[in-house]
């Protein structure tokens, strides 16, 4: 199983200490195309006009100075960096041993200026949203699509690939449909389903959880993670096609 989640929004700076080592992070083919993001990041960061460029207001203007010195800033792994609602109810610090081990053997963020790093990876706190267009880099997401295709091929094959990520970071990269469950999280009332964001966030948290903590084998198809999810809420499964992955449809009652 390969769950794959969006970095978070807001990020946790590390404590005083290294700075990201480029060769120990996961994927170290992308190194060239993360040290050109990298790059433009700081020069767009630099900027007067700065905020504005990256779509951030003016309260996140310590968070956008930081993006200019991202070489020498401490690091600290991607679990501890990542922060809010999805990252809070995932709980990896309230997990045991073995379960934190599972996690990172298991957990893939997909990151604007990393492409895609594992859980453990150490990297500092940045601030950048996959949406964005940076000078001689384009759109993140198409600038990112094929790299991550090459890349991240090799680590899905065989794998149940658990989608957690938003559609910003969806586009980034394409795992196989046949083997990919996209989560979906709607709020159900009166009969009436209507689509939810921050508990989606939330809900795809506590699936990654309980994925990851529960009793049992992983699953391993997508009828499997059907009954997984099954323990704790009411879900159907959509049967995908040869370029749509299946949905996994968690239903929180209203």
């Amino acid at each position: 199983m390969l769950i794959l989640l969006p970095p978070s929004e807001g990020k946790t700076p590390a404590a005083p200490g290294p700075a990201v080592e480029w060769e120990s992070l996961s994927f170290p083919e992308l190194n060239p195309s993360r040290a050109k993001v990298l790059e433009a990041l700081g020069t767009v960061s630099a900027h007067e006009d700065a905020l504005a460029l990256l779509g951030v207001g003016a309260s996140l203007r310590e968070d956008v100075e930081r993006n200019t010195r991202l070489h020498a800033e401490p690091a600290a792994p991607a679990h501890q960096v990542y922060s809010g609602v999805l990252y809070d109810a995932l709980g990896y610090d309230s997990m045991t041993p073995t379960q934190r081990g599972k996690a990172t053997e298991t957990i893939l963020v997909v990151s604007a200026l990393w492409g895609a790093i594992g859980f453990g990876d150490h990297v500092p706190a940045y601030r950048l949203s996959m949406g964005t267009a940076l000078p001689d880099v384009g759109r993140l997401a198409s600038y990112w699509k094929p790299q991550l295709g090459a890349a991240l091929a090799g680590r899905a094959e065989g794998e149940l690939v658990v989608d957690c990520r938003s559609s910003t970071y969806a586009a980034a990269w394409t795992p196989p449909a046949q083997q990919t469950v996209a989560v979906n999280v709607f709020s159900e009332s009166n009969g009436k389903r209507t689509v939810v964001s921050h508990f989606a966030k939330h809900t795809r948290g506590e699936l990654a959880r309980h994925l990851l903590t529960r009793r049992g084998k992983a699953p391993a198809t997508p009828g499997q993670l059907l009954k997984a999810a099954r323990e704790v809420w009411p879900s159907e499964l959509v049967d995908g096609t040869a370029r749509k992955p299946h949905a996994l449809n968690i239903i929180l009652k209203g």
